[in-house]
C-alpha cells in the first residue's frame, strides 16, 4: 500500500512539474508563386517566394507558472525564407530577428527584456484586411518596404527592435497599451514610443506613436543626425457580412519640412466558413514633391483546416511618374 501511494504521489508531481512549465517548437511556413511586377520595375518577374500572407519563421517559446499569478516566459524564434533554405528575412538580417527575450507577467501586465516587436507593427497588421502581408498588403507595404529610388516607406524604423524594453498593460475592458524604449548604446541616441490596441464587440480602434534616433535590422543609422517622428490611427467595425478597416498616419524628420502622409481603406468579406475576400488600398503622398503611391489589392484566402490555408492575390501598385506594376500570386500558409 505504502509503494502504491508512493508510485501515485510521484505521477502527481511530474504531471504538475510539467503543468507548471511548457517549452514548444512551432513556427510559420508561407511559400507562393507569382508574376510580380511593382511599380517603376524595369521588367516583370517570375518568382518562387518565401512569406506571402505571413513571414516564415520558427524557433521556441516557452512559459513558467511561477505561482501567484506570476509567469516568466521565453522567445527565441527567427525568420526563414523557404524558397532559398537562408535566415532572415533578408541576406543583413540577425540569426534570430523576430523574438529573442524574456519576460515577466502577472496581474501588473508584462515586462519584457530584448528583442521584440515594435511599435508600429501590432496596429499595422490588425488593421489591415490582408494582416502581416508583406508581399500583398498594401499598407504593410507604404509603412514597411522601400522601393530604391521610386518611393521610401512611411515608417522609418523596423517592426522589430533590439535591445529592448517593453511594458504591456492588463487588459482593462478591451484596452491594451505597450510601452516601448529601446536602448542605443549610442550617447543620446534612443527610440521611444507606444500603442493603444481596443477590441470591444464589434469595434476596433488603435493609435501608435514613434520617435525613432537610431537602426534596427532593416534601416542603417541616421547619419544626418535627424529625429524621425511617425504615428497612425485606424479604426474597425465587423458587421459579420464584411468588416471594415480604415487607417491615416504621417511621418516627418525634424531636419526638413518633408512630411508623408498615409491612409488605407480595407474590407474583409467572410464567403461562408472556410474563406473570406480581401480588399486592400493605400495612398501616400509626400507634402514637398506632390509624389503619389496607390496600392490596391484583391485577393481569396481559403482555410483547408485549422492550420493550413491557401490564397490567391492580385495587386496593382502606382508611383506618380513611373510606370504602373501589376502582380498575380497563388500559395500556401501552414502553422505547426
Amino acid at each position: 500500500m505504502k509503494k502504491t501511494m508512493l508510485a501515485v504521489a510521484c505521477v502527481a508531481s511530474c504531471v504538475g512539474a510539467q503543468a507548471q512549465s511548457n517549452v514548444q517548437l512551432m513556427g510559420l511556413a508561407d511559400l507562393y508563386v507569382g508574376s510580380m511586377r511593382m511599380a517603376g520595375d524595369a521588367q516583370r518577374s517570375s518568382v518562387v517566394g518565401s512569406g506571402g500572407m505571413t513571414t516564415s519563421w520558427w524557433g521556441m517559446k516557452g512559459t513558467e507558472d511561477l505561482g501567484g499569478g506570476l509567469k516568466a516566459s521565453v522567445a527565441i524564434t527567427s525568420f526563414v525564407r523557404l524558397d532559398t533554405g537562408d535566415a532572415g528575412r533578408f541576406g543583413a538580417d540577425t540569426p534570430m530577428s523576430r523574438d529573442a527575450n524574456v519576460s515577466l507577467s502577472g496581474g501588473f501586465g508584462s515586462v519584457m527584456l530584448g528583442r521584440g516587436l515594435a511599435p508600429n507593427f501590432l496596429p499595422t497588421v490588425a488593421f489591415n484586411p490582408l494582416g502581416d502581408s508583406f508581399a500583398f498588403s498594401p499598407l504593410v507595404l507604404h509603412n514597411n518596404v522601400n522601393l530604391a529610388g521610386r518611393f521610401t516607406r512611411n515608417n522609418p524604423s523596423d517592426t522589430g527592435w533590439s535591445k529592448e524594453i517593453l511594458y504591456t498593460t492588463p487588459d482593462i475592458a478591451g484596452l491594451k497599451a505597450n510601452i516601448h524604449y529601446q536602448v542605443s548604446g549610442l550617447s543620446g541616441k534612443k527610440d521611444v514610443g507606444g500603442n493603444l490596441m481596443y477590441f470591444r464587440g464589434p469595434i476596433g480602434f488603435t493609435a501608435y506613436y514613434e520617435r525613432d534616433q537610431t537602426f534596427n535590422p532593416t534601416v542603417s543609422a541616421f547619419g544626418d543626425g535627424s529625429t524621425k517622428t511617425v504615428w497612425m490611427l485606424g479604426g474597425s467595425y465587423d458587421a459579420k457580412v464584411v468588416k471594415g478597416f480604415a487607417t491615416y498616419g504621417q511621418s516627418k524628420t525634424d531636419l526638413s519640412s518633408l512630411k508623408q502622409k498615409t491612409f488605407s481603406l480595407g474590407a474583409s468579406v467572410p464567403t461562408g466558413d472556410a474563406g473570406k475576400v480581401l480588399v486592400g488600398y493605400a495612398n501616400s503622398k509626400v507634402n514637398t514633391t506632390g509624389v503619389k503611391r496607390q496600392t490596391l489589392t484583391v485577393g481569396y484566402d481559403h482555410n483547408l483546416s485549422k492550420r493550413t490555408d491557401v490564397y490567391t492575390m492580385v495587386v496593382n501598385d502606382r508611383i506618380t511618374n513611373f510606370s504602373s506594376g501589376s502582380s498575380f500570386a497563388v500559395g500556401v500558409r501552414h502553422r505547426f
